[in-house]
């Protein structure tokens, strides 16, 4: 079966989970609300809505819809430098294991970074692995019809590397693509592809799952830029399994930042027209993968919008 992670927001402290239901269009009202009574650095919620994982600079809490906290796995030990590093937290596709990116360098506990994977329902480490990274913070992507994970370490100018991870048992296995210029973007929703960025912004590529050979690469060039004066975002992902959205930014003489999104026929190669997003930012776009996507409103809910319909 394959499942896409529920939308998420982080509004005003509180952690919202959407269920996005057929005909539901414009803003979306949460179906499940979190307090954390902590700052919250990353977060997840259980595809039954009833529970929520958390990151804090120092620890990773599950707790419920009531406010009873489960448990707290604390990173120890204490991180000695407050910013500049983000915990990052993702749970599986049936919801049993919670797995934790620990940027350990950079919140100066003097070992690097790691991935860890606790048991859901007790907090308890099932294992983990030492990725030999200096993190800043990192994406984490469920794959839509399988157990495993890809991670995306950012190592800010030195580059981004991206793992596949996958448990077996009580061990987790560690797969590291061969590429330290490549930023993941996004998975294709049947998993059988995924997408990245250069780093340095020239292009957008798309591989194969789980392997990683390039199928199609397309560089600024295509869309009609010359790469002096403009960049691939790292922003966009897939609108279906055939169409790809990805976006170009760039500066006015007077230093104003625009973008625009185009969407890329996979099929084909073929960019199309411009693609209006309805969003804020480069970054104010959450392709859903059915033909939908999300913007984000004033009041930070997300607005689902079609390529097929305005949203009401």
């Amino acid at each position: 079966m394959v499942q896409r992670s529920l939308p998420m927001r982080l509004v005003d402290g509180r952690i919202c989970a959407y269920d996005i239901a057929p005909g539901s269009w414009g803003t979306l009202s949460p179906a499940a609300v979190f307090r954390p009574s902590e700052e919250v650095v990353d977060h997840a919620v259980s595809a039954d809505l009833r529970r929520a994982v958390y990151t804090t600079v120092n620890a990773a809490v599950c707790m419920t819809d009531d406010g009873t906290e489960i448990w707290r796995s604390a990173f120890e030990p204490p991180a000695t430098e407050r910013h500049g590093h983000h915990p990052g937290c993702a749970l599986s596709l049936d919801d049993r294991l919670v797995w934790i990116y620990r940027p350990d360098s950079m919140a100066g506990r003097k070992r690097l970074d790691q991935w860890v994977v606790l048991d859901a329902e007790t907090g308890r480490t099932i294992d983990h692995a030492d990725l030999e990274t200096v993190g800043h913070g990192a994406e984490q992507l469920r794959h839509p019809a399988g157990e495993s994970l890809l991670l995306n370490v950012g190592e800010g100018q030195d580059g981004s590397i991206i793992f596949r991870g996958t448990p077996a048992g009580d061990r987790l296995d560690l797969v590291r693509y061969p590429w330290s210029d490549r930023c993941l973007i996004d998975l294709a929703p049947d998993g059988d592809r995924f997408m990245t960025v250069d780093h340095d912004q020239g292009d957008v590529a798309f591989h194969t799952y789980p392997g990683g050979e390039v199928e199609l690469k397309i560089p600024i060039e295509t869309f009609g830029y010359d790469p002096e004066d403009a960049f691939v975002e790292w922003s966009g992902g897939y609108l279906r399994p055939d169409t790809a959205i990805v976006t170009i930014v760039g500066e006015t003489e007077d230093e104003q930042e625009w973008w625009h999104h185009y969407p890329v026929d996979l099929r084909s190669g073929q960019v199309g027209a411009e693609f209006d997003a309805h969003g804020k930012s480069p970054y104010d776009l959450e392709p859903l993968g059915d033909g939908s996507w999300l913007t984000t409103d004033a009041s930070g809910h997300p607005t689902r919008w079609s390529d097929l319909r305005s949203a009401r």
